[in-house]
């Protein structure tokens, strides 16, 4: 039977302008392009299931496939991909946390703090063994992840990095000084805006497109059903069931996993309102770099690189040449802000590869990543909810602990004891931001306060 309830009369409440979630940001998305897209139809009339996952990026694939067996009904409000696993850098690196690790170890204790490095550790490895599995390259390249000194006085905090990663993972990190930069094609010897590199060893790029694609094609092996083009636009719980609403149908599930990260609403589910910072990040991406401009720049490495900054760039050059650059987005989300942060962006890129100042970049776009109060991923169930579920908030780093919290969550559902490290923490529940549906404009005022911190290009 089909729903009678029509998408207009429930809107979804998000705080963003209604640009930040259309077409506009994702338009000039180059993943998108370099594979056949999956297109799942959208659910029709009524369904019932035990498992519902709503979203279909890393996080609810990941859950889904977790779940092979169980009867599993994925929605996604577009298609796999279309949020931020099929728009992100591709860095699938440690991460997924706002702080440092002295401030974790101040927070939860040394065993917590040793427990989340091996997740991170852990998370790497989830995703690469996925690949593996799958028969998908996702076009892997750089051995590890480099992280540039944007300034002198940083050069020898991260010298000391190496001895994090030899007593915590037993790994070495290769630590280079300035002058060392120029032979391993991280920059030119004259005016290097870099002053050292640290590579720890663990890591690699991807193709985010093509590694969602390939959890979607893996899920729907097992069984589980996807719908695309099914957005949840109303949400409860009655009689021990939930009842998820969508234009064209309606889907009651005995359990729920809410898998949409930034792309979350206000009220759908209403337990998360506050409860997750959604920010905006942009990528720049040039054509294909000749060998005689990526002379000219002395950019030969195909290591995947950020700065030190607060307010950081990430950056990499892709198998085909092609350079990819990453920094913070906008905070409002109308189409005339979209263009000033292409024009911030651009602006950027040249600052720090002059080289390439005349070099075009066709390919432009931006996404939402989201962020939690307490700076740390969630993942974990709802309370005041009933079998309700979600992970979230990877703060920029979901490749990896995206992938890894879906599975986590999903293990926690079944109620069975984790496989792979996982800290308490994590499924702590979530604390309100104050200003609640206003929060976002925080945002100016703490990125004035980073860009003085971080200091000019």
């Amino acid at each position: 039977m089909r729903s009678t309830l029509a998408a207009s009369e429930q809107p979804l409440d998000r705080i963003y302008e209604p640009a930040a979630y259309g077409r506009l940001p994702v338009q000039q998305c180059f993943w998108h392009t370099t594979a056949d897209p999956l297109t799942y139809p959208a659910l029709e009339g009524d369904l019932i299931c035990d498992i519902a996952v709503i979203g279909a990026g890393y996080t609810g694939l990941s859950a889904t496939h977790r779940l092979t067996g169980e009867d599993v009904v994925v929605l996604e409000a577009e298609q796999p991909g279309w949020g931020a696993s099929g728009r992100n850098g591709g860095f699938c690196c440690l991460g997924g946390a706002h702080l440092e690790t002295g401030d974790i170890l101040k927070a939860y204790g040394p065993e917590e703090t040793q427990t989340w490095a091996m997740a991170q550790r852990a998370s790497v490895d989830h995703v690469a063994e996925f690949l593996d599995s799958a028969g998908e390259d996702a076009d892997r390249h750089s051995k590890g992840e480099t992280i540039l000194a944007h300034r002198a006085s940083l050069v020898e905090p991260l010298r000391e990095g190496q001895e994090y990663f030899r007593q915590i993972y037993g790994m070495k990190a290769e630590f280079l000084p300035r002058d060392a930069l120029a032979e391993h094609g991280l920059g030119p010897d004259r005016q290097n805006s870099f002053h050292a590199a640290l590579t720890n060893p663990i890591g690699f790029a991807l193709n985010p497109y093509k590694y969602t694609r390939a959890l979607a094609q893996a899920v729907t092996a097992s069984d589980a059903r996807i719908f695309g083009d099914t957005p949840v636009i109303r949400h409860y719980h009655q009689d021990g069931l939930h009842h998820l609403h969508t234009p064209t149908g309606h889907l009651r599930a005995s359990r729920v996993i809410w898998a949409t990260n930034g792309y979350t609403s206000e009220n759908t589910p209403h337990i998360l309102r506050g409860k997750f910072l959604p920010v905006q990040s942009n990528i720049l991406l040039t054509r294909p770099l000749t060998d005689s401009e990526m002379q000219d720049q002395n950019w030969t490495s195909r290591q995947m690189c950020y700065d030190t900054r607060n307010l950081l760039h990430y950056f990499r050059l892709l198998p085909d040449n092609r350079m990819l650059f990453g920094m913070r987005g906008a905070t409002s989300a109308n189409p005339q802000a979209f263009d000033t942060a292409r024009q911030n962006t651009r602006t950027h890129f040249d600052k720090m590869f002059p080289a390439w100042r005349n070099v075009e970049t066709p390919y432009f776009w931006s996404g939402l990543i989201a962020g939690a109060r307490r700076f740390v991923p969630f993942a974990g169930p709802l309370k005041g909810l009933p079998n309700s579920y979600a992970a979230m908030c990877y703060h920029g780093n979901g490749v990896a602990m995206g992938s890894y919290c879906g599975k986590l969550v999903a293990e926690s559902l079944l109620n069975v004891k984790h496989t792979t490290p996982a800290p308490d923490f994590l499924s702590r529940p979530l604390a309100t931001f104050p200003f609640r549906r206003y929060r976002r404009h925080i945002l100016p005022l703490l990125y004035q306060w980073y860009n003085l911190k971080d200091g000019p290009l």
